[in-house]
Order: structure tokens, then C-alpha cells, then sequence
């Protein structure tokens, strides 16, 4: 398996992810969290990478509150992308954009960084583990990072509820290379063994869409948009609910020298 990388449907990627009720809650639910987070580290302009960004639209907001925001990714079409929605925004002078890998992130960077984001890769990469491992040497102590992931058990329940139970089983791959369906979804148990692992405090879970994409009708989704997102924003860190999210948004810091004095 190689890490995938989105030149090739870049235009298809950005449609139906950014531009989907799908995707406005995916923004509202972590921006939630992100909230949260930030009131968690020091009240000054952070450094932050946003690693695998994509188009950069959380990027472009953390630039707008003052932060130091690098952006990178694999695909030389979203660093673009990226590089011109900053552009649009006004926060160009606040960004960086460089087309690297999440795992050789480090060596473009200064000095370690306050806060990372990583959302929607791990499900794309061929060794999930060893780059959180790299991406956790580019932390400052105390530091933290958001982490967003394909959730397994979520593809189990949306397969089983529209009756494809031939693609219940996670680890079967989909015959379409160029679906947005990522092809490892990963379990949540093992990532946060992972974390944890590595010495990481976790501090937060979140569900991202744990209704959004279980609805018998698509026309709910645009019709009662408001409704469903106060439903989501309601539910989604609570268990069951977390758990059954498509995708799943943990917050976890890196320990910090004094703590383990």
C-alpha cells in the first residue's frame, strides 16, 4: 500500500467533502472541540502544522485568530488550493504551505510546534502508527494534537444499514480506486492504544456525523440541516454515539517536562 495522494481528484475531493452538509458538520463539530482545545494552551499566537490540510478551510481559520499556521500535504493540487482560499481569506501572511508527506514534516520545520492537526489521513497512509510517532516528535511539551480518523466501527454500521452486508466486513476493499471511501479505516481501540503508547493524555473524543449519514433519507440532510446539526452537536460526545461516528475527532497532549519531574 502506498499513501494516497489526491492530485487526481482534487475537484472531486473538495465537492463532495467540503462542499456537503457532510462537511459543514465535520467543520462545526471539530471547530467545537478546537475551541476547546486552544483555551487549553498558551494565550498567544501558536505555531500550529496542519499536517495533510488539504484545502486548508480549518487552516484558514486558526490563521484568522492570530496563529501561525503550516499546511502541508502530499498533493501538489491542494497545496495550491490551499495557497489560494488564504489568499481569498487574508491570511496569507500567517501561513506557510508545503508539499511534503506528514512523515517528513519534520525536517521543514524550525522548531517544534504547539498544536497539530491531523484529519482524515491516518485512514489514507500505509503505516498509520510510525507517523503519529513522527508527527509527535514535532510536538513541544505540553503541546497537543487533534487527530480525526475513518472510524471502523462507523463503515459497519453504514454498510449494514444499507444493506451492502458484502462490505461489512472493514477490512474488505471497495473495487473503486478513485472513491473518497477511504480503504483502512482504522479501530478505534488500537489508535488509542496508540496514543496512549506514546505517552499521550487523551482528554477528548468526539463522534463526527453519528446520524448525518445513517438517515434513510438524503433529502433530511439538506431539509432539516439545522435540526440535525444541533442533534449532532448534542450527542456526539456522549457514548454510544461517539463510538458510532464515521469518523472520530481525539484531542490528546504530549506530557510536559514538569509534569514528569
Amino acid at each position: 500500500m502506498q499513501d494516497r495522494n489526491f492530485d487526481d481528484i482534487a475537484e472531486k475531493f473538495a465537492h463532495n467533502i467540503y462542499g456537503t452538509t457532510k462537511g459543514k458538520i465535520r467543520q462545526a463539530v471539530v471547530w467545537q472541540d478546537l475551541t476547546t482545545l486552544l483555551a487549553q494552551l498558551p494565550q498567544r499566537s501558536l505555531r500550529i502544522l496542519d499536517a495533510g490540510g488539504g484545502e486548508g478551510h480549518m487552516a484558514c481559520q486558526l490563521a484568522q485568530a492570530g496563529h501561525q499556521v503550516l499546511l502541508c500535504d502530499l498533493s501538489g493540487e491542494m497545496i495550491q488550493r490551499a495557497a489560494q482560499l488564504a489568499e481569498q481569506k487574508g491570511v496569507s501572511q500567517n501561513m506557510q504551505f508545503i508539499q511534503s508527506s506528514a512523515q517528513e514534516i519534520a525536517q521543514h520545520l524550525a522548531q517544534p510546534v504547539d498544536l497539530i492537526l491531523f484529519h482524515a489521513v491516518l485512514e489514507w497512509i500505509a503505516e498509520p502508527e510510525a507517523a503519529l510517532q513522527q508527527l509527535f516528535g514535532c510536538l513541544l511539551p505540553g503541546g497537543a494534537l487533534s487527530l480525526m480518523f475513518f472510524n471502523a466501527n462507523g463503515l459497519v454500521m453504514r454498510n449494514a444499514v444499507l444493506g451492502n452486508f458484502q462490505l461489512v466486513d472493514p477490512v474488505v476493499r471497495r473495487r473503486r480506486k478513485r472513491s473518497l471511501s477511504p480503504q483502512h479505516p482504522q479501530q478505534p481501540l488500537q489508535v488509542y492504544g496508540w496514543l496512549e503508547q506514546m505517552g499521550m493524555r487523551i482528554s477528548g473524543k468526539t463522534g463526527v456525523r453519528v446520524f448525518h449519514d445513517y438517515l434513510q433519507s438524503r433529502q433530511l440532510q439538506t431539509q432539516k440541516f439545522e435540526q440535525l446539526l444541533a442533534l449532532e452537536q448534542h450527542y456526539c460526545r456522549q457514548e454510544p454515539y461517539v463510538s458510532l461516528g464515521r469518523y472520530i475527532h481525539v484531542m490528546a497532549h504530549k506530557p510536559n517536562l514538569k509534569d514528569e519531574l
